[in-house]
């Protein structure tokens, strides 16, 4: 039976049963491997406040806001683009930001 992606859909490789998540927008289970993990920093304080802050050069702490989404809810989100058949079976690549 042909496969549509070379892993299946799951990161899981062949560690066997993965624990279940709780996508953010539909509250659907998911496999923690097969959801679709967003990252964000988060501030602590206001924006105004933050600029006002930085320019008097102290330290502005932030939080770490991890969210879970189920395969659809991060297509129709626009987490993840659709992309061709071609495409499906080559590993995503992440964008990465120069600092």
């Amino acid at each position: 039976m042909p496969v549509k992606r070379k892993s299946r859909g799951r990161s899981k490789g062949g560690k066997g049963k993965s624990g279940f998540v709780q996508c953010n927008k539909c509250g659907q289970l998911v496999p923690r491997d097969k959801a679709k993990k967003v990252s964000r920093r988060v501030s602590l304080v206001d924006s105004r406040l933050f600029k006002e802050l930085r320019k008097a050069g102290t330290y502005v702490a932030s939080q770490t806001a991890t969210k879970y989404y189920c395969v659809s809810c991060a297509v129709h989100s626009g987490v993840v683009k659709v992309r061709s058949r071609d495409e499906r079976r080559k590993p995503f690549k992440k964008r990465r930001f120069k600092p």
